[in-house]
């Protein structure tokens, strides 16, 4: 979309918000496995549309195929969009797994392990029986993988979310771009080789 799809304006504007649509923007927050539209105010993978959307990568048919739905181009951003229009961007779809048809949110893992203590980053990789498995990979510089494990058994994320105890992996440094954000494909590189 160019060169954007919501703005927030003085005169109306809302605290953690990007803003309205812009005219000639159409956006609708849907359920990310299903593509059914949901209500106001849930959080969904955000779908997007208008005269400034791209017609598609080029040379790229595959990609191209791969992003749209019926004409509306899918983000990969969740979002919500409440009763009055204004669009909040909460995730990326990314940073979700689908583990035994749930949608797992990896922030909440991280904030979670965060609390306990230690920097990290969650991943994903491929299971045989459900699909996706989380793995975790965090710093700190004396906790063990099985106590962070009770600890995490201890708070209220479902059990579902939680990593298995052979899952969690502390290691040095968490690894970054250039830009100062997390490299989730490194990330997930390394969550791949360790030994399981």
């Amino acid at each position: 979309m160019s060169p954007v799809i919501a703005v927030n304006l003085p005169d109306g504007f809302k605290r953690g918000a990007v803003g309205h649509p812009i005219p000639g923007v159409a956006a609708k927050i849907v359920d990310p496995a299903t593509f059914e539209p949901l209500p106001p105010n849930c959080q969904g993978l955000l779908l997007v549309k208008g005269a400034n959307r791209m017609m598609g990568y080029l040379a790229q048919p595959q990609r191209t195929a791969e992003v749209f739905r019926d004409g509306w181009y899918c983000t990969g951003d969740i979002a919500t969009l409440d009763d009055d229009g204004f669009l909040r961007i909460t995730d990326r779809l990314s940073r979700f797994s689908k583990i035994a048809g749930e949608m797992v949110p990896h922030l909440k893992v991280e904030e979670a392990i965060a609390a306990a203590g230690a920097q990290s980053c969650v991943t994903s990789i491929a299971d045989d029986r459900r699909g996706e498995r989380l793995v975790a990979l965090y710093v700190h510089a004396d906790m063990e993988p099985a106590d962070l494990w009770r600890r995490l058994s201890e708070t209220d994320l479902p059990k579902l979310w939680l990593p298995k105890r052979e899952d969690l992996h502390r290691i040095d440094s968490i690894p970054m771009l250039g830009t100062g954000k997390v490299d989730l494909r490194a990330v997930r590189n390394l969550a791949q080789q360790v030994p399981q």
